[in-house]
């Protein structure tokens, strides 16, 4: 069960606008109880009123619900319990302005039922945004536009793979790391997909953290064994059996997707979870096999995130007024990483950065995070219905 404020309905909280908060499973004996079933859907709501409050959601039907709270005009959202179980009461918490509020609920297997609509007066007057939801109809084309942008990028995965392939086998090892870089870039563009892409993923771009064997193990492959071979001295008539089997890898990935899916909710969190994972493993050269290039990696992460949230803008757009700081936060931190970008080609590794630039572009890369926390909340699809 998840219980969530979308979105406070008062000028204090506009600040936090579609910030999403997790609430612990209590509520005050003397806290209103809306009753949800089958047939019928917020019994219980006599006395309305402004401001912060808690409602005791119970379920009294034989399966399990979704509760919103909502705009009965536009069906606007501002607070939501998915998950509320059979015979089980939860809280829901929100803090409500002047307006018209109704409840809705989605028990399963069964259609929609609105309850009857409250107007409250008395309060603040509702300015803070709530949340239209998404539906799985409103996400087609923004899934249709994505899958067309992954396939085309695989199409430049399996060309440049093949470069890589084929310089390796001609033995210049110097040619052989730009090649290598202009590839794995390539594969880093489409971190959206990377659930879509299954075992795909680990064998293409995994590292040896996992493995028994370290880095020598046996299967150890892709994008960074090939790596480790190339900045540390290895035999290049050796490592021409590994660029095989990462060209084949990318062929297979490229044959496999299109049998597979992009997942609707992972649109909206993979936008967040790009830049968080950037965080974590490429400011912090964790994934550095000896190209030191993790900001060259960041660099594609940002574009990544830029392919999801282009797709996404026509439904953020008029839900999230902090897509244009988003926005801003990309373009910031774009320039903090090409300021490591040397003419010659090469990158700064995150270790040789200096002090001031190191804490910048944490910090740069931590508050774009930030605001691309609400779009996985925003774009996920929800029943209406």
């Amino acid at each position: 069960m998840r219980t969530r404020w979308i979105v406070a309905a008062v000028v204090a909280a506009v600040a936090a606008a579609v910030v999403v908060a997790l609430w612990p499973d209590s509520a005050a004996a003397g806290d209103p109880e809306i009753a949800v079933s089958r047939s019928a859907c917020a019994t219980g709501w006599s006395d309305p009123k402004p401001g912060p409050q808690t409602f005791r959601l119970h379920n009294t039907g034989s399966v399990t619900a979704e509760v919103d709270l909502i705009d009965p005009a536009t069906g606007v959202i501002y607070g939501e319990v998915e998950g509320l179980g059979a015979a089980t009461t939860r809280p829901l918490r929100v803090d409500l302005g002047n307006g018209s509020y109704a409840f809705r609920c989605l028990p399963e297997d069964a259609g929609a039922i609105v309850g009857p609509a409250v107007r409250i007066t008395g309060g603040a007057e509702r300015t803070g945004p709530g949340v239209a939801p998404v539906t799985h109809d409103d996400l087609l084309g923004p899934l249709k536009a994505y899958q067309q942008h992954v396939r085309t990028g695989l199409g430049e995965l399996v060309a440049n793979t093949g470069a890589l392939k084929n310089t390796v086998h001609g033995g210049d090892r110097a040619a052989s790391e730009t090649a290598w870089l202009t590839a794995h870039l390539t594969y880093e563009r489409l971190g959206a997909a990377y659930d879509a892409f299954g075992d795909s993923d680990g064998a293409l771009n995994g590292t040896a953290d996992d493995l028994a064997g370290g880095a020598a193990d046996p299967g150890f492959t892709g994008f960074h064994r090939l790596e480790q071979g190339l900045w540390h001295g290895e035999d290049m008539g050796a490592l021409a059996a590994v660029a095989d089997q990462l060209d084949t890898d990318a062929h297979a990935l490229q044959t496999s997707f299109g049998d597979s899916q992009v997942d609707g909710n992972d649109l909206g969190l993979r936008a967040h979870e790009i830049v968080e994972n950037t965080l974590q493993f490429e400011l912090t050269g964790r994934t550095d096999y000896g190209s030191g290039t993790n900001l060259a990696t960041a660099r594609a992460n940002l574009d990544g995130t830029r392919a999801v949230l282009d797709v996404l803008r026509p439904l953020l757009a008029p839900r999230y007024p902090d897509l244009s700081k988003v926005d801003a936060w990309l373009t910031r931190t774009q320039s903090a990483l090409d300021a490591a970008h040397h003419p010659d080609g090469t990158w700064t590794p995150p270790a040789q950065l200096e002090q001031r630039q190191r804490q910048k572009l944490n910090a740069d890369v931590s508050e774009l995070t930030e605001l691309l926390a609400p779009i996985a909340a925003i774009a996920e699809p929800r029943r209406v219905s």
